[in-house]
């Protein structure tokens, strides 16, 4: 097996130390492994993520460490089946409100429109996923101009605890969004982001900025950043071995057969 190494963004500076732990226990006799590096950068990780993987082979990898709570709620799903995502959390934190505007209150973000939302948007950076949660889904919390913005600094999605509206032009744009649905209605009187790069909570999955996110048909999962190294590596040596169950199989090995051989089903 060979080990990808991401040296490159490390959010809170734990993931190097798990990768040496993951390659020490190797060295006392659990397994033999390689430590060449498949990347080097995001780039490279996000792109063979995008060519060899699918979210169901990372989730069964991170169930068998552990991790058995990484997938978003069910709900959350491309706007169009061939959409992929893969980056960076940049996770966004948004309230309920009842009006677009009101001076004079004790919070002064109520004066303002959308909150932060604006903010947020133009802090987006290279490699990263908008996602955003916290208020009711019953406004829209993207459309085809955040994404015309999101796309021109970096942004590789957006990734909605709620609705998305503009659908058309963002299908037509081709920029993976995945939310619970489509829906028309202005977020102006409804919400109001109050923070930014701040850990939040969707379902059972707790977000930090930097953890990585992939998406695709079968729903969004989330790999703890410290944890990248292993799961990734782990995930492609899993494809690459379904493949060769799956020629098995077309060949005339019954299932339980391959399993017993490759271990893989």
């Amino acid at each position: 097996m060979i080990v990808g190494y991401h040296d490159q963004a490390k959010p809170r500076g734990k993931m190097p130390s798990e990768f040496g732990r993951w390659c020490r226990e190797d060295q006392r006799g659990q397994r033999e492994m390689s430590t060449t590096k498949l990347w080097n950068s995001d780039d490279e990780l996000f792109a063979l993520v995008q060519r060899e993987l699918f979210t169901c082979v990372v989730g069964d990898v991170m169930d068998k460490m552990e991790l058995q709570h990484q997938f978003l709620p069910p709900q959350i799903q491309p706007l169009s089946p061939a959409m992929v995502v893969v980056g960076r959390a940049m996770p966004v934190l948004s309230v309920d409100v009842f009006t677009e505007k009101i001076a004079g209150t004790a919070n002064k973000l109520m004066d303002k429109p959308f909150g932060l939302m604006l903010e947020a948007l133009d802090d987006l950076r290279k490699n990263e996923i908008y996602v955003n949660t916290g208020s009711s889904p019953r406004n829209a919390l993207w459309g085809e101009l955040m994404s015309t913005r999101a796309r021109i600094l970096g942004c590789r999605g957006a990734v909605l605890n709620g609705y998305v509206r503009d659908t058309n032009p963002i299908l037509k744009m081709g920029f993976p969004t995945f939310a619970f649905g489509s829906y028309g209605q202005d977020s102006a009187p409804r919400y109001k982001v109050i923070d930014f790069r701040v850990p939040v909570e969707i379902g059972a999955v707790r977000l930090r900025p930097g953890d990585i996110l992939f998406g695709d048909v079968d729903g969004v999962l989330l790999v703890p950043a410290e944890s990248e190294a292993e799961v990734f590596s782990r995930a492609l040596e899993k494809a690459r071995g379904e493949k060769r169950v799956r020629k098995a199989i077309e060949e005339g090995s019954s299932a339980l057969e391959a399993f017993e051989k490759y271990g893989i089903m």
